[in-house]
């Protein structure tokens, strides 16, 4: 009786907490759809009063909630489709691999010039055009992740799930998004931070003679860094730790204490995460009850739509299939049509361009192809073990997965403009500060795959590894790094991706009025989209694209080949 009436007001307190936060949440939307902004686009100085952090935190964090959430349906999409339709993973997967390599800055011009001519005059163009180049930097790995998933689920499973006639969504539903459900979590974390590595290059940008700012932290940061306000600048970025904070309580910690019952394992073991904010949730009866009213009878719709009444839809009605056909012919040749005619643009342009050019845009791309190396041997030399280490110890890993995030999400940028000068003083330079920042910015995407696939080892497998007495070296090679190595390919495909991006901030320095070079493709394209050289940047943005899909060829996907044909748990 009386757990009885202890386990209805611990209820009640969740349904109370819960209560006012959707309460909060809406008051947040009516203010904000209330609000006038004031300065959000154009010409105008950012301003770097205090009072305006909160609201640069918010307009800063609306266009990253935007951006992953596009991320992740286009994620659901494209990892679906080339994981189960091989004729379109031949295109998908190449497809993927150039787009996670191409700096944000060569998609500026297309997507800031469409956006500014869809909303002429209006601070929304500028805003969706921010938006889809923070996208841009958030969605590759988690596309990578799913798709490293659905790829790698065992084959008793998928055998089992057709055994039991199980429709395409409810394989997808009950199967395989829960068996990737870990490295999604945790890419979407990486996916994040990306994103606010590259804030401020989307928040403030240039084409040609004209300025765009965008209210936000990116941009705070950015001005105070130029301006020398060091103390603004630590006050800017106090405010992005506390988001971090905020979102690791609030978002990431639930979904990772949520994920861990997805663990393939036979024997259980401790749980790797706990959070309050999961416990308040499954406490309260509010949420018990829109799980039942509203949530269950949604998944039950949907399982109908997809497993009985599309095929009977698709038997009474032969004339819409072919008329879907027809639809699918019309936009397949009316995006072959459209890429014909940006590629016939596009060899006008780099025809307008001398041989010494082409010369200096291919080993400027060599240049930065050594960095690129470099930057990726020092990260395996550490997020491997480092990674490896918090994945195996549940009880440190509570500890420090925050601090990771925070060390992943703070930009780089941000700090490197004193870091140059630094180096400039030591007698560095921006070579070596070119190699570092890559590192800051691409370690991250290995550490957290490292952790991903090491929290995933399932606990039998650990425990038989600890009756067979393997220790140091032993378990390393039969246990550990196979058990990783999906995992490790993956955050170094994605690390590959990010310090080719990387480099555009790397190699290109703004810093009071002066800009720092080095020679590699980064600073060239950087150079050529703030000064309007379309020509130039196309070609450097096609040489890197295929030099990226060379090498993916060469190395990336044998590799992965075998990541998925030996390494998985089948």
């Amino acid at each position: 009786m009386f757990g009885s009436r202890q386990t209805e007001s611990r209820s009640s307190y969740a349904d109370l907490i819960i209560g006012v936060a959707i309460l909060a949440l809406i008051s947040l939307a009516i203010a904000w759809a209330t609000h006038k902004p004031h300065g959000i686009s154009g010409t105008g100085a950012i301003s770097l009063s205090y009072a305006k952090l909160p609201l640069d935190a918010a307009y800063s964090w609306s266009r990253m909630a935007i951006a992953y959430l596009i991320s992740l349906a286009f994620t659901m999409v494209y990892a679906y489709s080339a994981a189960y339709n091989p004729r379109a993973e031949k295109i998908l997967i190449p497809l993927l691999d150039i787009l996670q390599s191409v700096p944000i800055l060569s998609f500026l011009p297309v997507v800031l010039l469409a956006f500014i001519n869809l909303f002429p005059g209006s601070h929304l163009g500028v805003n969706l055009a921010s938006i889809v180049l923070i996208f841009t930097g958030q969605v590759w790995n988690m596309v990578f992740a799913l798709y490293n998933g659905l790829i790698t689920i065992p084959r008793d499973l998928r055998e089992t799930a057709l055994s039991l006639q199980l429709t395409p969504w409810q394989r997808f539903r009950t199967l395989e998004l829960p068996f990737a459900m870990g490295g999604l979590v945790w890419n979407s974390m990486m996916s994040w931070a990306g994103g606010w590595f590259f804030l401020m290059a989307a928040e403030m940008f240039s084409l040609g003679h004209h300025q765009y700012q965008l209210q936000g932290l990116g941009s705070y940061l950015q001005t105070a860094a130029n301006q020398g306000r060091w103390g603004k600048e630590f006050l800017g970025l106090a405010s992005l730790v506390a988001v971090i904070v905020v979102m690791d309580q609030l978002i990431w910690r639930p979904l990772l204490a949520w994920s861990d019952k997805f663990k393939m394992e036979m024997v259980e073991g401790e749980a790797q995460f706990h959070s309050v904010v999961l416990v308040v949730l499954r406490r309260s009866r509010l949420i018990e009850w829109a799980q039942t009213a509203l949530l269950l009878p949604m998944v039950e719709a949907i399982d109908h739509f997809f497993g009985i009444g599309i095929p009977r839809w698709r038997r009474q009605s032969r004339w819409l299939t072919s008329a879907a056909g027809l639809v699918r012919t019309l936009v397949t040749a009316g995006i072959i049509f459209a890429l014909f005619t940006a590629l016939e643009g596009g060899i006008r342009l780099a025809a307008s361009l001398n041989l010494h050019t082409l010369l200096v845009i291919c080993l400027a791309t060599g240049a930065t192809l050594l960095r690129v190396l470099v930057s990726l041997a020092i990260s395996v030399a550490w997020t491997v073990p480092v990674g490896v280490w918090i994945g195996l110890n549940p009880r440190f890993a509570k500890s420090l997965t925050p601090i990771s995030q925070i060390a992943a999400s703070v930009p780089a940028t941000a700090l490197f403009p004193g870091l140059v000068a630094l180096l400039f003083v030591l007698g560095g330079g921006l070579m070596l500060a070119s190699v570092l920042l890559m590192v800051l910015g691409t370690q991250w995407y290995i550490l957290f795959n490292v952790i991903a696939g090491a929290s995933a080892i399932p606990e039998d497998l650990k425990e038989a590894a600890r009756m067979f007495g393997l220790k140091g070296s032993h378990i390393w090679r039969t246990l550990i790094l196979p058990a990783i190595f999906p995992y490790l390919i993956t955050g170094l495909i994605t690390a590959g991706g990010g310090a080719w991006n990387a480099s555009i901030v790397a190699e290109y320095v703004s810093f009071r009025g002066h800009i720092y070079t080095t020679f590699g493709v980064g600073g060239l394209i950087a150079h050529d989209s703030n000064s309007g050289h379309f020509a130039a940047l196309l070609v450097a943005t096609s040489i890197l694209s295929l030099t990226v899909v060379v090498i993916n060829r060469m190395v990336w996907r044998p590799l992965y080949r075998q990541a998925t044909e030996r390494y998985s748990l089948s």
